[in-house]
């Protein structure tokens, strides 16, 4: 019986043809010869030619020139339309030049140095750079494919460059990070890292997937040090019929039965008659903190910042950040004489923490003036409150402020989701209410919110961590009508959502987006598409919350997870 983790003999390649041949030559001198100017749309002899040619034209000609005015006594700094166009080529054909000969001996005395001095210059140390940078010394390597069965997937032979690269990274010689500005592409980089990986610690991470990806599409922006990608399936819950409009909802998880109970909790809510939602507040925030000499002197700027006469000359500094960031208000709170301001502003449709940052930057650069005494502490005083549970947000808000709800019919009560009325009330006032209160939640008066929250982040390219926050919610259930239909509300004060930016440009993302007609920035109306995002997830958190107390009450939940969240099947198995 075959192994897991073992590879299999490689079996002998064909001899390559005349064209193939010709084709790994060249593929083998542009490997040889990867340069700054490779990005050039000219072949690099071609532009060092031309720049060359620049140089010596420009130089001769000023020359020529300046020795003329000499004769003549003609001032040097007078100069006409066609010698400014010399200088500007001369200076521009050197900078090139220079640019191009001395990056070669710069990387050469960069690759040779001390690794100790690059790792920490390096943001992240060496334990999060991982074992390819940090160690020196490789373990044994793994178990020759003659030893393994049919369940080891030979490896690609890979160039002699390139196996040159791998094992000076295995040996610490050349760090991990650098290996996507040094080689200019970033799926080589990719999987030269991942091969460092696999020689390092003798594992040959298989089910992981390294092909199929965009490498380009996160670098400096999503992830860094990549070594594939992980798959994940999208489940799509709906229609959700939210204001009148229907909207296909993209969920992406590994937990089964979430789709499914959303998908039933949307139909209950389109046979109701559809949902409603209304956007409370829209603003995301930032709190720095500043220590001063004194508790007073804190008190003091607490005072400037929440003095409505000063709060246009705040919002005229903060606004210069961005076209989108407007400066809604400011609040504080003292800690002994620490002093924390927390900002909150409009960012159209972005999610906006970079760009709140840069408006409370400059404004804590302006009230350096008028107090020099004040000690920045941090950008981020935890009074913001990003990606941690804080009664702050479930007071104050933060994000997109949403609250949704619906009547849902007695009929459907009991044809769709199988249960009454009167029991749902009552589990929702023992359970969400009374429940979470015993167990002293913040803000967790729901079902199962961050459920729905999370899948929706992730298929839409939202920050999955800041589903602490963003999933805060109560839900309440009442009887109406005499007590015949349900109606049912979720209020969530703080979903941070946004439609540019991070994640939401990657392509798989991207297409969630569209999906829910929320692509991109919205031109005619900053702001509009990621506060409809919001509406939708809170409509989603809505079906999610009404189809899981239903089947808590019908006592049908341990039926369906033993029905749709089991497998016999080893997926492990299939993958390799």
């Amino acid at each position: 019986m075959a192994v897991e983790g073992r590879r299999r003999v490689p079996l002998p390649l064909p001899p390559p043809t005349r064209r193939g041949k010709q084709q790994q030559q060249q593929g083998g001198e542009r490997a040889r010869r990867v340069q700054a100017g490779d990005a050039l749309p000219l072949p690099i002899r071609h532009t060092n030619l031309i720049f060359s040619a620049l140089f010596a034209a420009s130089l001769a000609y000023l020359m020529r020139r300046w020795r003329e005015k000499i004769r003549t006594s003609t001032p040097l700094h007078v100069v006409g339309l066609a010698e400014i166009l010399a200088i500007c080529g001369l200076v521009a054909s050197l900078i090139y030049l220079l640019s191009f000969f001395g990056i070669a001996f710069v990387q050469s005395v960069v690759s040779n140095s001390d690794d100790e001095e690059e790792e920490e210059d390096f943001l992240i140390d060496s334990r999060a750079a991982g074992p390819v940078a940090a160690q020196a010394t490789p373990p044994p390597a793994p178990a020759p494919c003659s030893l393994l069965g049919s369940a080891c997937a030979a490896p690609k032979k890979m160039p002699e460059e390139d196996e040159e690269i791998v094992a000076e990274v295995v040996a610490g010689k050349i760090p991990s990070y650098v290996l996507e500005t040094r080689l200019g592409d970033c799926r080589r980089a990719a999987g030269i890292r991942r091969e460092a990986v696999r020689r390092t610690t003798g594992r040959e991470i298989r089910g992981l997937p390294l092909d199929g990806f965009d490498y380009a599409s996160i670098l400096g922006q999503c992830c860094e040090l990549p070594v594939g990608y992980v798959q994940l399936p999208v489940g799509v819950a709906g229609p959700l019929v939210l204001d009148g409009e229907r909207f296909y909802v993209p969920m992406a998880t590994t937990e089964g039965c979430l789709v499914a109970s959303t998908n039933r909790g949307c139909k209950a809510i389109a046979e109701s008659g559809g949902a409603t939602s209304v956007v409370l507040q829209d603003g995301m925030t930032r709190a720095p903190v500043a220590r001063f000499p004194s508790a007073r002197r804190a008190a003091e700027l607490k005072g400037f910042l929440e003095n409505p006469a000063n709060f246009d000359t705040l919002a005229m500094v903060f606004n210069r950040s961005s076209r989108f960031a407007r400066l809604q208000r400011v609040k504080c709170a003292v800690a002994g004489r620490n002093l924390y301001m927390r900002f909150s502003c409009s960012t159209g449709d972005a999610m906006g923490m970079n760009m709140v940052s840069k408006g409370v930057q400059n404004v804590l650069d302006y009230l350096q003036d008028d107090f020099p005494d004040m000690d920045v502490i941090s950008i981020s005083g935890n009074f913001c409150s990003d990606k941690k549970s804080a009664a702050v947000n479930w007071i104050e808000g933060r994000g997109k402020s949403v609250v949704c709800e619906a009547v849902i019919k007695e009929e459907v009560v009991k044809k769709v989701l199988k249960t009454n009325v009167q029991s749902l009330v009552e589990l929702n006032v023992i359970k969400n209410l009374a429940g979470s209160a015993v167990a002293g939640a913040l803000g967790g008066f729901n079902a199962h919110a961050s459920n729905i929250v999370t899948a929706i982040f992730i298929a839409t390219g939202q920050d999955p961590a800041q589903n602490v926050e963003s999933s805060q919610c109560i839900t309440m259930l009442e009887a109406v009508n005499d007590g015949k239909d349900l109606h049912i509300s979720v209020t969530m004060p703080s979903i941070e959502v946004g439609t540019v930016g991070g994640g939401t440009q990657l392509a798989s993302q991207s297409a969630c987006l569209d999906l829910l007609g929320v692509k991109g920035a919205n031109r005619e109306s900053p702001g509009s598409n990621a506060r409809l995002l919001a509406a939708v997830v809170a409509g989603a958190v809505l079906a999610g919350e009404l189809s899981l107390i239903s089947a808590q009450a019908a006592g049908h939940l341990v039926q369906s997870h033993m029905k749709y969240n089991r497998s016999s099947k080893d997926m492990s198995k299939v993958a390799s």
